[in-house]
């Protein structure tokens, strides 16, 4: 046999090898793709918590704002600036509800409601319907069992109920569609305009429940704290006047005041303090549950349509209703909003004058921080309760009502609509909630420090919330 021939044989390759070498070369062995797909892994984690990162740093953002002007509120209150003294947080808190109020609630709902919008998105004003209603109803809760005063019951249930509706959605919902890898799709600038649509319509909405509802429930505590107060300093007053009468007749008799003292001890079991602060606290109250108890049906009814009223006529609640009415007219809209509107002017002016409501109430809120944190009378208890109850419980309760409603058919298919329902229930305490505060001069001290802890824990709590709604979502 030739040598030549033997080794070329042996050389050249079969058919089955070339096919086995293209294989290898084509798909290679699983053990040569663990790496690529580790660093994909990887990569996709990467991806995850910087997303998660930026939507902390998006949602937590108006937080820290709410709280570095407060600070500037703080000082300009204290000793060392002495600008907002009390008289001047009064006054400028008249100001912000009777002028910059009305204007950001009238600008707003004028610009975006409209009539398609309020048939399309009917679900929202019956969300933040429950929002409210749920909020109230374990406030009330809290109350019994915590114990808290009659005066500082609406002040609670207030706080757990009207969630911060206006800026804070106009601030993250925007800011969560710029967000790459976001759930509500691809397109940044439909999303942000839909966000936009939405969160304008949470505030307006917000804004007539706050100046309704929770405005009546501050206005009935104003009332009963007032009531109580002056009851308390007539009863003072007769005591004094009684034991000043019991002094003379001791004296006409002959016998001294001090012995009289000696022959009736104070009991040992209830100190002389404890004894009038309860006289303060109970007896106004009594006093007053039985002067409603003595009203007729018709005089009860009659002061309830009279505090409707008033509660109607409020500057807020008033340019809510021509904000809605200038919506969803089409006439009346051109002639405010757009470009070529001829009373393009009006709406300008009443938006510059609304671009002042969140940093006033905030300065406010700041400056009476300054006096809360040495004599607030709420105990501890009450804020971790109001914690619990606008960060666990509410957020439990809007994941529940958004599914059942999209479940049921009640929303449309857009995920950026269901994930601004569901923020409603996740959101810090209205600021309008200090503005009625200070205005009915009710719990001014508490309410400051009630934002400060509510407004620190939203850092954290609603940037996780942001997260798991848009994980549910995605």
């Amino acid at each position: 046999m030739d040598p030549g021939a033997s080794c070329s044989s042996v050389a050249s390759p079969s058919p089955r090898a070339l096919f086995l070498q293209l294989a290898v070369c084509c798909f290679p062995p699983p053990a040569a793709r663990v790496p690529q797909e580790g660093i994909k892994k990887s990569l996709i984690l990467h991806q995850k918590r910087m997303g998660f990162f930026s939507l902390f740093l998006v949602a937590s953002m108006p937080i820290i704002q709410v709280l570095f002007i407060g600070v500037v509120g703080a000082f300009l209150a204290s000793g060392y600036s002495n600008v907002l003294t009390t008289s001047a947080r009064r006054d400028m808190n008249k100001v912000v509800f009777s002028v910059f109020t009305p204007s950001l609630v009238f600008a707003s709902l004028a610009k975006t409601v409209t009539l398609e919008d309020v048939i399309s998105w009917w679900f929202m004003p019956v969300n933040i319907a429950i929002t409210f209603m749920a909020g109230s109803i374990l406030g009330w809760i809290a109350c019994n069992i915590l114990k808290t005063p009659q005066h500082f019951r609406g002040l609670i249930m207030a706080f757990c109920s009207a969630g911060n509706l206006g800026n804070l959605p106009l601030i993250i919902v925007p800011a969560v569609c710029d967000e790459n890898g976001n759930p509500f799709g691809r397109d940044r600038g439909i999303c942000r305009s839909r966000g936009l649509s939405y969160s304008s319509l949470s505030m307006a909405l917000g804004g007539l429940f706050i100046w309704t509802y929770t405005y009546s429930l501050m206005q009935k505590s104003g009332k009963l704290y007032h009531k109580m107060q002056s009851k308390s300093i007539q009863c003072s007053v007769d005591s004094d006047e009684e034991h000043s009468g019991q002094d003379e007749e001791q004296d006409k008799g002959g016998r001294p005041a001090a012995y009289a003292d000696e022959e009736a001890p104070l009991p040992t079991s209830i100190k002389p303090g404890e004894q009038r602060e309860e006289g303060q606290l109970e007896a106004p109250l009594l006093s007053f549950q039985s002067e409603v108890a003595d009203k007729g049906f018709w005089t009860n009814l009659k002061d309830a349509v009279h505090q409707f009223i008033e509660e109607l006529m409020a500057p807020p609640t008033i340019a809510s209703m021509i904000g809605f009415i200038v919506g969803l007219v089409p006439w009346l809209k051109s002639l405010i909003i757009g470009d070529g509107a001829p009373l393009k002017v009006v709406q300008e002016s009443l938006q510059l004058m609304g671009d002042g409501t969140i940093p006033c109430i905030t300065l406010i809120l700041g400056g009476n921080l300054t006096q809360g944190l040495r004599k607030s009378k709420l105990k501890r208890t009450v804020i971790i309760a109001i914690v619990c109850i606008r960060f666990v419980i509410l957020p439990l309760i809007g994941m529940a009502v958004v599914h059942a409603a999209y479940g049921l058919g009640f929303l449309p298919h857009d995920p950026l609509y269901r994930y601004v329902l569901m923020v409603q229930f996740a959101l810090p305490p209205a600021m309008n909630i200090g503005t009625m505060a200070q205005l009915f001069d009710i719990g001014q001290e508490e309410c400051s420090v009630i934002f400060l802890w509510t407004y620190l824990v939203a850092a954290i709590a609603l940037t996780t919330w942001s997260t798991i709604f848009m994980s549910i979502l995605s």
